[in-house]
């Protein structure tokens, strides 16, 4: 095996963090523009108020979205050996509770299993969730798969 391989498969089982990251209006509001989801409980402060939220909230899939720039900030001993990621899917997302504007969020990702695919080609699983600061329920869960090469 080689040593990124190696450094991976010391990984499978470890669950790390992220470094936390602010989900603000503005941010909302790029999302809602760009996949043109514009409901008012992601863009209107005053509507989303009268909600059971309480104010604006992330689309969902906002939240998902941020998945990738979340894992970079997780340190990965296998990262300097490794080529391209591709994300390959995800499997059982769910989202379990809103993330409110102005809510700062982190992943836990715990590496599942490390599988080759092909000569230099392999998959990763990984088990994520995204947690929101102050709120025991987190955003949501899933399980990614990732291609990468070496």
């Amino acid at each position: 095996m080689s040593a990124p391989l190696d450094a991976l498969h010391a990984e499978i089982g470890v669950a790390r963090h992220s470094d936390w990251m602010t989900v603000d209006q503005k941010m909302i509001d790029g999302f809602a523009e760009a996949t043109l989801d514009r409901q008012f409980i992601h863009i209107d402060p005053v509507r989303a108020a009268q909600t059971p939220f309480g104010g604006t909230v992330a689309h969902g899939f906002l939240t998902l979205s941020l998945l990738p720039h979340l894992l970079t900030s997780i340190p990965d001993p296998a990262a300097a050996g490794m080529g391209m990621n591709i994300n390959y899917g995800l499997d059982r997302v769910r989202f379990i509770h809103p993330v409110r504007s102005g809510s700062r969020i982190r992943a836990l990702s715990k590496l599942m299993s490390v599988e080759q695919r092909s000569p230099g080609q392999f998959q990763q699983t990984r088990d994520m969730t995204v947690e929101i600061e102050g709120q025991e329920k987190p955003a949501l869960i899933a399980t990614w798969h990732i291609i990468f090469t070496i």
